[in-house]
């Protein structure tokens, strides 16, 4: 039961660090698509390093932090990003243009 214990508290230990390193991570990737009626973007995310690099990485939806606007944005746009994840809900928290 102890063993359990221990195992289970570090399972949820590494789930809040992962979550908090996605929130503090820089991240870069290309907008893919927009929707400016639900508020919310597609971003593929650039690989990592030199394996496979041109293939790009797997593309997420992400829904905009109050206060940031989608007018400045397009399609095809290379971006510097920072999300955080709260309730199953990505968010973008900083976005700048490469």
């Amino acid at each position: 039961m102890r063993l359990a214990t221990i195992i289970l508290a570090g399972t949820a230990a590494l789930t809040i660090t992962g979550s908090a390193a996605l929130a503090q991570q820089a991240l870069t990737g290309t907008i893919t698509k927009i929707d400016r009626t639900n508020g919310t973007l597609a971003i593929q995310q650039t690989q990592s390093g030199t394996v496979g690099a041109n293939s790009g990485g797997a593309t997420e939806e992400f829904k905009l932090q109050d206060g940031l606007s989608l007018n400045d944005w397009h399609a095809g746009d290379r971006v510097n990003y920072s999300a955080a994840q709260t309730a199953g809900i990505k968010t973008i928290t900083k976005l700048q243009k490469q």
